[in-house]
């Protein structure tokens, strides 16, 4: 028995727990019916991210499946994100088990 595939893209975002509330806002604003919030620890351009405190120097990962323009409106909304914020994007297409 063969079972269908959904086609759509993966986005994941990256950056400091201080953005999760404009993030969400974001998602919300473009339609976006789902995500998953895993806090995130790790290093990189902007120093460590070790989640010593609740809410300081912390990160959190943000996932959600999409449609491709809304991908592209996504990452084009968050560009202005960096000039602030330790925050990176990215994507990729998927198929899954999901609507």
């Amino acid at each position: 028995m063969s079972t269908s595939l959904a086609s759509g893209v993966l986005v994941t975002i990256i950056g400091e727990s201080v953005l999760q509330d404009r993030l969400i806002s974001l998602l919300t604003k473009l339609g976006v019916s789902g995500y998953t919030i895993i806090p995130a620890q790790g290093a990189g351009s902007h120093g460590r991210r070790m989640s010593d405190m609740a809410g300081y120097n912390t990160n959190v990962e943000i996932k959600t499946l999409v449609a491709l323009e809304t991908s592209d409106q996504l990452l084009e909304d968050l560009k202005p994100l960096q000039s602030s914020h330790a925050l990176i994007a990215f994507r990729q297409s998927v198929e899954g088990l999901f609507d």
